[in-house]
């Protein structure tokens, strides 16, 4: 029996109004299962749970000592005003469906959770970020040119947390532990973005422009989002044998 729903939408044990990645129990096993394993190096990486901050996983051992919390990877934008005029164009049912999808396990990740420095965390950072605006493909993109020292929106964040990403050697090995191999091409070396893009300057704007726009990026994310299901649940039951 598979110890992981793909099909689990994380609101439905988490209050109304609240974020699943705070306050679903179900979403925080997932990860504690998922993530606990061997690391790049051969070391493993096992996460436990935090009891002085519920809901959120650590670990300790020779590698560091490291808190853990979970972050959203599929953004609707349905409850942002700048979207307004696109999202109120979509039907509410397509919209539900979009934020089911992004509801379930292939639409998480985990990131460290502590402030270092009293700076914002990574999560803080990419959803503060007006080059990003919390998508996760241009996210990626910054952690790849981390690993590879080109400057990026996250630069000084994501260093700030260098810690946590030599853990995984290099991209390579990022990309392989989180099982996110769906949104990168064969070599590791480009991400396949949501929408068409070149580089961060300060005249890019992140956010899809037009109904055409968006209806791609929902696309692009949805067709990540399963196909990553489907990678964790293939290791779900290969890790259970």
């Amino acid at each position: 029996m598979s110890l992981i729903d793909i099909n689990f939408k994380f609101y439905s044990d988490t209050p109304k109004g609240k974020d699943p990645d705070a306050y679903s129990k179900t979403l925080k096993e997932y990860h504690k299962f998922l993530w606990s394993k061997r690391l790049p190096n051969g070391k493993e990486f096992d996460l436990h749970d935090n009891h002085s901050i519920p809901l959120r996983l650590y670990h300790k051992s020779k590698l560091g000592k490291f808190i853990l919390s979970s972050d959203s990877l599929g953004h609707t934008y349905r409850k942002w005003k700048r979207m307004s005029h696109i999202i109120n164009t979509i039907q509410k049912t397509e919209m539900n469906d979009f934020f089911s999808i992004c509801s379930t396990i292939g639409g998480y990740i985990i990131f460290p959770a502590n402030k270092i420095e009293k700076k914002d965390t990574i999560n803080q950072s990419r959803g503060k970020s007006a080059e990003i605006c919390d998508r996760w493909d241009l996210t990626l993109e910054c952690i790849r040119c981390f690993y590879i020292n080109e400057l990026n929106p996250l630069s000084n964040t994501l260093q700030r947390y260098s810690s946590f990403f030599s853990l995984f050697k290099n991209f390579k090995g990022y990309v392989d532990f989180f099982l996110l191999n769906d949104l990168v091409d064969d070599n590791y070396l480009s991400i396949k973005f949501y929408l068409p893009f070149n580089s961060f300057n300060k005249e890019y704007n992140p956010l899809p422009n037009t109904l055409d726009e968006y209806l791609l990026y929902k696309n692009n994310v949805v067709n990540f989002i399963k196909s990553r299901n489907k990678r964790i649940l293939r290791y779900e039951e290969k890790k259970s044998r």
